[in-house]
């Protein structure tokens, strides 16, 4: 008969019940997979049989119980309820019959053994089922007959001719595939006339759409029955794991989940329908799920094609592959999962060696060389290190640290397994710059017994710079200096980048270095990729000796539009992308550094993301824009630990230091200048940004001495070093900003000249900032011109948060000339900008400008006094003011500068509502004031 699903089977065997009263006795073979859900069909026809008064008897074949005689009738005999006269003959018969039949083959049910077998003791077993037939209807059940005893076969086939004319049905279940598919047994039942097939499928779509919808509704069925079939292949024991796993996922959620669950259920539902059918089916799922595909499967598993080929026949039809693949990757994890460990590391040294001599990709063979016990052949070496190159091209790092570990640990030759460690570092470096310190004691040591070429011992220079080594690197230098390793053209090219990016980065180690001829240099780079680190690497040191250049500028745009983030060219990135930050055209370079980001992000490379993520919070420094600042350099640090950043840990904490800072979020600022530092970054550029963002701080939190510390310090190493440019770090107007806090006004005025002359048209952020400070220096009434030109060079620059710093002053300037309605026009101006820079001290400021209410800092005048709220600096210059004091012997007082006074005094007449200083209370007088 044709193939039906499981419901229309159960309709089908309860038809043979109708006539088991009658005395019309029928037998019934259900046929099919492990996957057909036989048993379960079985269950429930029983249950139902006894819900009709037909009494139902069962059994199980076993394949444990092959070879015990009478084994699968005694289940029978023990499950029908017998009287006890009964039973005590059946149960002698049981043990005559197994005494008589212990010692026949079980191998060939056709054999000629079969006449050994004593009749009248079969004849008399099933008469005593016969018998209990004629007091009630009665049901026999044997799942998995295919696994029953020869005896209980024989006794069964004898019972089975008999029940034509009983009130028996008679029901037995065997498998399609396996051992004794086809028997004596099958043979004998099928010719007989009342008996009938019952051949089980898997469910259709329709089948599991509806099988769904009855277990969960209508709604998860619409949404997850197509991928559960396609999962399942229909198997009914795995789409009701499916089931089960979705009904877990919502307990645990609380919700139903956004795709379909795949649990653990399913996974042991795949082993069930694995170990029902067979241990060829087990062994064939494992064989295939070490491989991943059909090729060279038999040769895997060492059996004749003929097994291989049955076993995946059964595979598929019990829906636990499609095409030669297990339907969902938890099958084949499952499968693997439950392979011992002795088993699958064989298994998949095998594998490997069979996809070597397979010409399989390099991948392919080092994914089984990584789960296989040793390999001990030439080829493994090799063949990891080109599946480690290939998957750096890939963006796969995480499998090629895994690659080049395991290469590395098999490698015997010394100078290759340095080459490896090497390749290693790098690799490790894309993830965690912090990680490869593991290695760099033992290159260390290769290069003292001169086993490290000299480009590696480049790399191994520059690892060490990076953790703060500095003793370490400088014998790495020393060392290549001694040994001649310079003629190899491939170190060659690695000393004559490695120049411009240390004066860059490290300037004092410049002098440790041999500088490499010409002639060398030309004979040297070959590659595209070595041209352009070299170029950028140029091209970043050109900015940072000589301020913005044109020409960098294009080379580096030109580089970066053919440049991908490939093994080599971070470097090359990096410093493109600094040589237009600190050329100040961060608005050029920041969108090519969030195209990077992404391509980082795609190709799985921690380290290069955070790296790029700082380099983007010192371009949202320059432009004003202070939360997206905070949040690349959080970024950054969150990526990559400080701990494993070593001495460039100031980029991403300076940055986010000053832009906290500047968004008056003092404690975050105060909680990253807290972190541990190396002592070596402050020999580093990276030092730099931190001293100027530590200075920073301390201004904000009025500070001004400790601030001017950091920045002359940090002053006097850029001019040591050479690489003295506002687009680094304006220092000398920081400096000068901290002079005039202290009152120093005329040291102030000349640090900002100095800085003036020393920019140009193509540094208008630095000259902007410094006009600032010159108003700030001069007279009243020509701050207005001074400031407006500081506003338009910043507006260019497209700093926002110094443009706000300027329209601040400009508004303070407005208000102490007594133009009022302009001061108010650029009041709202400047609340503006500082809102979008979220510069609260700087909006607050403001708002106490516009008489808001003041803070806990702000005293409010007693009883008697105008009921209006003045700072501690307004108060203080008011009682100096109201006592006769001239505004330079009150800026002499308070160490402030003439211009700030005036500023306070301009506030303060505005907030008491009057137009000069004779007007100001008696009580601001000394003797009765609380200064």
């Amino acid at each position: 008969m044709a193939l039906i699903e499981r419901d229309e089977a159960l309709a089908s065997l309860e038809e043979l019940l109708a006539g088991a009263a009658t005395g019309r006795g029928r037998v019934a073979l259900v046929s099919g997979t492990v996957a057909t859900g036989k048993s379960e069909l079985l269950h429930r026809f029983a249950e139902q049989a006894i819900e009709l008064g037909v009494l139902a008897i069962t059994a199980t074949g076993s394949r444990l119980e092959r070879d015990l005689p009478l084994g699968v009738l005694g289940q029978l005999i023990q499950d029908a309820p017998l009287t006890a006269q009964e039973r005590e003959r059946a149960t002698a018969l049981l043990a005559e019959g197994a005494d008589g039949m212990n010692g026949v083959p079980s191998g060939d049910p056709q054999a000629e053994t079969l006449g050994q077998a004593d009749a009248q003791i079969i004849h008399a077993l099933c008469m005593v089922l016969l018998e209990l037939s004629e007091r009630c209807p009665l049901l026999i059940v044997v799942d998995d007959v295919h696994h029953a005893d020869r005896a209980s076969l024989l006794c069964l086939a004898y019972l089975s001719r008999r029940v034509r004319f009983a009130r028996i049905v008679v029901v037995f279940s065997h498998s399609d595939h396996g051992r004794s598919a086809e028997t004596f047994f099958q043979t004998e039942l099928l010719r007989q006339p009342h008996c009938r097939r019952v051949a089980l499928t898997l469910l259709s779509r329709e089948g599991v759409t509806a099988f769904v919808t009855r277990e969960l509704g209508q709604e998860p069925a619409e949404r997850f029955s197509e991928d559960w079939y396609a999962f399942s292949g229909g198997n009914p024991l795995l789409i009701t794991a499916l089931v089960e796993d979705h009904r877990d996922a919502v307990r645990s959620s609380g919700g139903a989940p956004d795709g379909p669950a795949v649990g653990d259920r399913y996974g042991k539902a795949v082993l069930s329908c694995l170990h029902r059918g067979g241990p060829r089916m087990v062994r064939v799922a494992r064989g295939l799920a070490v491989l991943g595909e059909l090729d060279v499967l038999d040769r895997l598993l060492g059996g004749g094609r003929g097994d291989v080929a049955q076993g995946l026949r059964s595979l598929t039809t019990a829906g636990l592959i499609s095409l030669g693949r297990f339907r969902h990757e938890a099958a084949r994890a499952a499968v693997l999962a439950e392979v011992d460990t002795r088993e699958r590391m064989d298994l998949h040294r095998r594998a490997a060696e069979l996809a070597y001599e397979g010409g399989a990709p390099a991948s392919a063979v080092a994914e089984h060389l990584l789960q296989a016990d040793r390999v001990d052949r030439p080829w493994v070496v090799p063949v990891l290190e080109d599946a480690a190159r290939s998957a750096l091209r890939e963006g796969r790092v995480e499998s090629a640290v895994a690659y080049l570990r395991l290469a590395s640990h098999e490698c015997t030759d010394e100078q290759d397994r340095v080459r490896i460690t090497t390749m290693l570092v790098r690799a490790e470096w894309r993830i965690n710059p912090g990680a490869p310190a593991a290695h760099l004691a033992e290159l260390t040591d290769a290069m003292q017994r001169g086993s490290l070429r000299g480009g590696d011992a480049v790399v191994l220079a520059r690892a060490l710079l990076w953790h703060g080594r500095f003793d370490d690197a400088r014998d790495v230098f020393e060392h290549l200096n001694e040994s001649g390793a310079a003629a190899d053209p491939e170190t060659v090219t690695e000393l004559l980048i490695a120049r411009p990016w240390l004066r860059s980065t490290h300037p004092v180690f410049l002098s440790h270095m041999r500088p490499v001829t010409a002639e060398q240099g030309h004979a040297a780079i070959v590659s595209v990729a070595a041209i352009r680190r070299l170029d950028t690497a140029l091209a970043l040191s050109e900015v940072l000796a000589k301020g913005p250049q044109d020409k960098a500028v294009d080379t580096v745009e030109r580089i970066l539009r053919g440049c991908r983030l490939d093994e080599m060219s971070m470097d090359t990135v990096e410093s493109a992308l600094l040589a237009l930050t600190y050329g100040e055209r961060p608005d050029k370079a920041a969108p090519w550094c969030d195209l990077f980001s992404v391509e980082a992000s795609s190709r799985h490379a921690p380290s290069r993301q955070a790296r790029l993520a700082a380099i983007r919070a010192e371009m949202a420094i320059r432009q004003g824009d202070m939360p997206s600042a905070e949040q690349h350099a959080r970024t950054a640090l969150e990526i990559i630990p400080p701990s494993s950043w070593g001495v460039a840990a100031g980029g991403p904490l300076g940055s986010l230091v000053v832009a906290a800072a500047a968004m008056g979020r003092y404690e975050v600022a105060h909680a990253q200048l807290d972190r541990p530092v190396l002592d070596a970054m402050f020999q580093t550029r990276y030092g730099l940004t931190y001293l100027h963002a530590r200075g920073r701080y301390s201004l904000a939190t009025d500070h001004p001495a400790l601030a001017l510390r950091d920045f002359r310090l940090c002053g006097e190493l850029m001019e040591e070093w050479g690489i003295d440019v506002p687009g680094l770090i304006p220092w000398r107007v920081e400096a000068a900003e901290a002079c005039l806090r202290m009152g120093r006004e005329e040291e102030a005025r000349r640090l900002v000249e100095e800085q003036l002359r020393r920019c140009g048209p193509a540094t208008p952020r630095a000259q902007g900032m410094a006009m600032r400070l010159l108003a700030a220096t001069g007279e009243l009434r020509h701050r207005p011109m001074l400031l407006h030109q500081a506003g338009d060079l910043l507006q260019s620059a497209g700093d926002r948060y110094e443009l706000s710093r300027v329209l601040v002053d400009l508004a303070e300037a407005y208000h102490a000339l007594g133009e009022f309605r302009r001061a108010e026009m650029i009041v709202s101006r400047a609340r503006t900008v500082a809102q979008e820079c979220r510069a609260e001290p700087l909006v607050r400021g403001l708002s106490r400008s516009d008489g808001g209410g003041g803070g806990e800092d702000s005293p409010v005048l007693e009883q008697g006094e105008p009921a209006v709220v003045l700072s501690d600096a307004e108060r203080r210059v008011a009682v100096l003011a109201a006592s006769g004091y001239t505004n330079r012997e009150i800026a002499g007082k308070l160490y402030l500068t003439v211009s700030t006074v005036e500023q306070h005094l301009t506030r303060t007449y505005r907030k008491l509502n009057i137009t000069r200083r004779a007007d100001l209370p008696s009580s601001f007088e000394l003797g009765g004031s609380r200064v």
